[in-house]
């Protein structure tokens, strides 16, 4: 079986696609296929089935991802209209982080996402994100999961062999930036357990965060445990790429 690596790339937060194009174009020689988050951080991005058909329209496979945050049941049915048409078939349903202004609208969930888009059109490929923590019965549902980003390959594997599924499960990965993003990500997802080896490394280095993310990736196919990764290089992209397209 073929290992699949699945790049995250930012949206734009602009009416221009230059820089999305740009990460496609970069990434492709190791991406197998591409996430695109939706309104990500909490802040409006280009819709993410506009950027997954742009993706499509340079030859790759997209993954538009939504989140239950920011639309109501019938916002959600114009994104299946518009994914529909667009030819956009393949989904990670998300909660969606919090926003940075104003409340959450939406009474959606993850589960009723997923229900409503098979209902939908059979065709859709739904998945759904996974805590490192016991899997609730309807995520095992899905077609695929996104296990949360973590540091430790070990946590990683322990939690995979405690929860056997048979859909693909993908490994989250994130390049770490820098010290600030470090201190960022701790505040935000208050799960994720950063090493903080890592970030020290990462202040006198700004190409640890690179070196530790490939590597993770590296015994995550090695051990045999995910169909893939989940990888999200940042603004690091291009450092990314050079070091694991001679390696995958």
């Amino acid at each position: 079986m073929t290992f699949e690596l699945v790049c995250e790339i930012e949206p734009p937060t602009a009416p221009d696609l230059k820089h999305v194009r740009h990460q496609i174009g970069t990434l492709s020689t190791i991406a197998h296929s591409f996430l695109i988050p939706d309104n990500h951080i909490g802040r409006a991005t280009v819709s993410s089935v506009a950027v997954a058909h742009e993706v499509q329209a340079m030859g790759g496979r997209g993954i538009a991802c939504l989140n239950s945050r920011d639309r109501n049941l019938l916002g959600f049915r114009r994104d299946l209209l518009t994914a529909a048409a667009y030819g956009v078939e393949s989904f990670l349903f998300v909660y969606g982080d919090k926003p940075t202004s104003g409340n959450r609208t939406s009474d959606l969930t993850v589960r009723s996402m997923i229900e409503e888009a098979r209902a939908f059109s059979p065709g859709f490929r739904v998945g759904a994100a996974a805590a490192l923590r016991p899997l609730p019965a309807w995520k095992r549902s899905a077609d695929f999961l996104f296990s949360q980003v973590s540091y430790s390959v070990e946590a990683q594997l322990r939690w995979r062999e405690s929860q056997p599924v048979d859909v693909p499960v993908y490994a989250g990965v994130m390049v770490l930036a820098s010290e600030n993003h470090a201190r960022r990500l701790a505040a935000a997802i208050p799960d994720i357990d950063i090493p903080e080896d890592l970030v020290r490394r990462v202040s006198l280095d700004r190409m640890a965060g690179v070196a530790a993310a490939c590597e993770q990736v590296l015994a995550i196919r090695d051990s045999g445990a995910f169909a893939g990764v989940h990888l999200v290089p940042v603004s690091r992209y291009r450092d990314v790429e050079a070091r694991l397209a001679t390696a995958l």
